[in-house]
């Protein structure tokens, strides 16, 4: 056991709430930040002030067409990946080869992605960790054993993860056929939550195409979620805190709500 303990200090493993549902979990939340979010405010600025180089398309990728934003939201997987590698200390090897287990979880994961992110890249990072430096052949060994890893857990968890998101969209369809009161209240808090944990609520909303009363009642939870934050958290975040929540997401909270 001793000897467990002092290989897991050497390459600085440690298991912890903090490390984990804290620091990686608030790395993730800017890496999220930094893509996904980042990518749709500049689409909306596009859209709303007419901005064509924002609107036009800028590269094509397997028959797909990309916005400056679209390219931007598409790496989000990889930014949050990194992010929480970064927040762990990761080695570079393993950094750079949480580019591609950040975009076969986020893909693989629908709705859930984000959430499979965080696990996955959790686990390969401190897999990749373990093995690194402990070879000749480091260059190979290490990007080889954290991929693996990495795609290997996105392949066999992930999906499940994105059905299990996608239940928050089942309770938001539930609370469509209760009473129109009540019903607006359920959706609101049901979307300001799914807003905050990192799942997609974006994708949920989209794949259950909530438009009339539930779109509204959606936006509205939304709306309360981040400005709500922003406003109540103003005094120790300051006008960057107000503006990257208010404007960006609620999930920039996580690591102070767990």
């Amino acid at each position: 056991m001793e000897k467990i303990k002092a290989f897991l200090k050497r390459k600085d493993i440690e298991i912890s709430l903090k490390r984990y549902g804290i620091d990686a979990l608030g790395a993730m939340a800017q890496g999220l930040f930094c893509s996904l979010l980042i990518g749709t405010i500049i689409n909306t600025i596009g859209t709303q002030f007419h901005v064509e180089f924002l609107t036009n398309t800028v590269a094509t990728v397997a028959g797909v067409d990309y916005t400056v934003g679209g390219l931007a939201t598409a790496m989000s997987g990889p930014a949050m990946a990194v992010a929480i590698g970064y927040a762990l200390h990761c080695p570079p090897l393993v950094l750079f080869s949480l580019i591609a287990v950040g975009f076969a979880s986020n893909a693989l994961g629908g709705a859930g992605g984000p959430l499979a992110v965080l696990f996955v890249a959790i686990i390969a990072s401190e897999v990749g960790k373990a093995v690194s430096k402990e070879t000749k052949v480091d260059i190979l060994v290490t990007p080889l054993v954290t991929i693996a890893v990495g795609v290997g857990l996105s392949a066999w968890w992930a999906p499940a993860l994105g059905k299990a998101a996608m239940k928050v969209g089942a309770l938001i369809m539930w609370a469509t056929d209760l009473q129109p009161f009540l019903m607006g209240i359920l959706v609101s808090v049901i979307v300001g939550v799914a807003l905050t944990l990192p799942i997609s609520s974006a994708a949920i909303c989209a794949a259950l195409g909530l438009t009339g009363l539930a779109g509204g009642a959606a936006g509205a939870g939304c709306c309360a979620q981040m400005i709500g934050f922003a406003v109540m958290s103003f005094p120790e975040n300051k006008w960057g805190g107000l503006i990257s929540q208010g404007i960006g997401t609620s999930m920039l909270q996580m690591g102070n709500i767990v």
